[in-house]
């Protein structure tokens, strides 16, 4: 299957783009890779960096090997040419994956861009996956076909938990910036919105919102409601890249213009 895949130029985080990207790839997909500004999606320098420790959960959250094959995938320059999100088109592909890090909540999260793919592949009936704070991008794309809705209401998805999330300075410092792909000289008071309280309003009354704290490597947490896959955070990123192979080795590849 073609698949489109949508990542931040703010600073993706590594491991929630090579869990899926690996996955897929490894599964037999056709991989296109979309970015705001149509340059490499950079990781953040603390999703690079062996050593962090996260602040709320108190646990090292980058397995050096997982370092190693993200560095080879740089290396490689598999990430190098990404079309930009303005011009991507899912009448072009089978399913829409998008993915997070700190950097997706400025351009990914509230890019109308993506909203529009969102929407185009929701109503073509293909699979969507949303991982972290990517999930943002489907609680504020609405479906005019249901009173502005989000195309979430109602359904049953994951969300960044609040209890992760912080107030200390979030500066978006990359890995291998360059002089035409600098990093963004840019510093918050931790993530810039509340991803747990948003996504509950979106699904509504007759949704719900897997946002548990204790999730972790050996309980990830990764919730399929056709057409949507989502994942909770970066200790999900293999599990949802896994469930996405399983749902979509189940779809049929659908025809091409």
């Amino acid at each position: 299957m073609k698949i489109l895949i949508v990542a931040s130029n703010y600073g993706v985080w590594a491991e929630e783009l090579q869990g899926p990207w690996d996955a897929l790839k490894g599964a037999g997909h056709d991989l296109t890779l979309a970015t705001y500004l149509g340059k490499t999606p950079l990781p953040g320098a603390i999703s690079m960096d062996p050593d962090f420790v996260d602040p709320q959960q108190k646990i090292k959250m980058n397995p050096p090997e997982l370092l190693t094959r993200i560095n080879e995938i740089l290396d490689s320059g598999e990430w190098s040419a990404p079309i930009r999100t303005r011009d991507a088109d899912m009448a072009e592909h089978d399913a829409l994956v998008v993915v997070g890090g700190a950097g997706s909540a400025l351009d990914v999260a509230g890019n109308g861009l993506v909203h529009r793919l969102v929407l185009d592949a929701y109503r073509q009936g293909k699979t969507i996956g949303a991982l972290c704070y990517a999930v943002g991008a489907l609680a504020f794309t609405r479906d005019p076909d249901n009173g502005m809705r989000s195309v979430i209401y109602g359904k049953h998805v994951t969300a960044h938990p609040h209890a992760w999330d912080f107030v200390d300075d979030l500066e978006y410092d990359v890995v291998r910036a360059t002089p035409d792909n600098p990093r963004l000289q840019l510093k918050t008071s931790g993530f810039v919105f509340p991803l747990q309280y948003m996504v509950e309003d979106a699904v509504g009354p007759d949704g719900s919102v897997a946002a548990d704290p204790t999730t972790s490597r050996e309980r990830p947490s990764v919730v399929y409601d056709p057409p949507f896959v989502t994942g909770l955070s970066v200790e999900s990123a293999q599990a949802f890249g896994a469930k996405l192979v399983e749902v979509l080795a189940n779809k049929p590849v659908s025809a091409h213009a």
